[in-house]
């Protein structure tokens, strides 16, 4: 293979799908990257062909956005200076590798889409987990208060019971007896 065919695997995508709007997305600077043109070149082929990017398909980050995205995982330098950034959900990107028609993205976006399924798996692996907890803590909850219950019922017949006194040695008057 040659280098600009050369694949990257699915795990090297997955950390650059992230959360933005409620949506999972993977920012036009990553997927130009991954499919090997230029962010610029992505943009002017998105612009060309506007009527295939429906709304759910990709949107343009507001500044606020932009800011609010991690510096360990994007330049913000380069973001600062571009007059548009862009979101491609998972079918955006998808058609983002169908109207750049390289060899190499129609290669690289079945890669996407695998890490957009497995990053959707996670979720719903995370939300089954949240869910089973939450039934776990009831009911833990539940049996807590009836544990303190039979607790209380029982700790009466269960403590030992008290010392009779004990005989006292000697001769002991007692005070009433005296007439």
């Amino acid at each position: 293979m040659t280098s600009q065919t050369q694949l990257m695997a699915a795990p090297d995508i997955a950390p650059l799908i992230r959360s933005l709007r409620s949506v999972r997305v993977i920012l036009d600077t990553d997927l130009a990257k991954i499919y090997g043109v230029e962010t610029r070149a992505l943009n002017q082929a998105l612009k060309r062909n506007q009527h295939r990017f429906p709304e759910d398909f990709v949107f343009e980050l507001t500044r606020e956005e932009i800011l609010g995205i991690s510096q360990s995982v994007i330049s913000l330098q380069k973001l600062r200076f571009s007059r548009s950034v862009h979101a491609f959900t998972e079918h955006g990107a998808l058609m983002a590798a169908n109207i750049l028609n390289s060899p190499r993205a129609v290669a690289m976006s079945v890669y996407v889409i695998r890490a957009f399924v497995k990053s959707r798996e996670d979720i719903a692996a995370n939300a089954a987990i949240l869910r089973r907890l939450a039934e776990i803590d009831k009911t833990l909850l539940v049996h807590d208060v009836t544990l303190r219950e039979i607790l209380q019922k029982l700790r009466p017949p269960l403590e030992p019971p008290p010392q009779p006194p004990k005989p006292q040695i000697g001769f002991h008057v007692k005070e009433d007896a005296i007439p």
